[in-house]
């Protein structure tokens, strides 16, 4: 390629004008990295001033509430400890003549192991009830088989019913 000289002479000086512009937009960007950043103070107006406050107030309230319903949750938990948690009911037959497994021992029991037995005994002619005190989980009266069996159930968390053989 062959170039007249009037156009050699205007690529010179575009190049050059670029060069120019490039080391300018360099110098004025370098300048700018060094300087620190400057600091516009913030003008805080009444309206800024009242919906800060507001939320510091709210914020506030809402630390209270939830001071109060830690305390109410510590109380509930308390309270709920000596609830009947633990429930056990194991059917059987008391009897050879008497079929359809209607004796039971049934335990109902809270978390630490406290509550009662409730025993009842089916015959052909009569029925017998029994309730017997848990004490961490033994009784300070006689227990059966099936009376254990219940308060061991109640206590390992097995809520099903259960039938002896």
């Amino acid at each position: 390629m062959v170039f007249s000289s009037k156009t050699l002479t205007l690529l010179v000086l575009v190049a050059l004008g670029l060069d120019a512009l490039a080391l300018f937009i360099l110098a004025t960007s370098a300048g700018r990295r060094r300087r620190p950043p400057q600091r516009v103070p913030i003008v805080m107006d009444e309206t800024l001033r009242g919906i800060l406050e507001g939320h510091a107030r709210t914020m506030q309230r809402l630390d209270a509430a939830v001071g109060q319903l830690a305390a109410e949750d510590v109380r509930l938990a308390e309270r709920l400890s000596g609830a009947v948690q633990n429930v056990a009911l194991l059917r059987y037959d008391a009897f050879e003549d008497v079929g359809g497994r209607l004796s039971f021992s049934c335990a109902l029991l809270d978390a630490q192991g406290d509550g009662v037995v409730v025993t009842s005994i089916n015959g052909r002619k009569d029925t017998r009830v029994y309730a017997k005190p848990v004490r961490r989980g033994t009784s300070d009266y006689n227990l059966s088989e099936e009376e254990e069996q219940a308060i061991r159930d109640a206590l390992t968390g097995q809520r099903q019913i259960l039938e002896a053989r």
